[in-house]
């Protein structure tokens, strides 16, 4: 049995956290505790689900337009209802729009920090 159980956590460097919190908490609706956490408890999603860990090469174009060397990727509910709703709110897109996968559908925001995210609505928890 490995040691490791999953991803513990995401971390990274912020140049204002509070205010970078705000806008997760007002446009993805991640509302953070009292010491700015946000904890995602798999037991309370809507359908069963897994994190995937996944190196990228150095070279890699995937996190572009973001200069960040990381990305984070939420699973989301309804993408195409969300997206339109990120997208009405002024929240920065990725113009290809939602691509269908045999993973699920993904789409693509930016925060006010220039960071990457993708969001994710699975077809089936694999």
């Amino acid at each position: 049995m490995s040691p490791v159980r999953g991803i513990g956590g995401v971390f990274f460097k912020s140049k204002d956290p509070k205010k970078l919190q705000k806008w997760y908490e007002e446009n993805l609706g991640l509302k953070p505790d009292d010491e700015g956490y946000i904890y995602f408890k798999w037991s309370d999603l809507e359908a069963p689900g897994y994190t995937l860990w996944g190196p990228f090469p150095e070279d890699t174009k995937y996190f572009d337009p973001s200069g960040a060397d990381s990305m984070i990727n939420f699973v989301v509910s309804d993408i195409e209802q969300f997206f339109a709703e990120l997208r009405a709110k002024g929240v920065t897109v990725d113009e290809r729009g939602i691509e269908e996968t045999p993973e699920g559908k993904f789409a693509w925001i930016i925060d006010p920090e220039g960071n990457k995210i993708e969001l994710w609505e699975p077809h089936d928890s694999r």
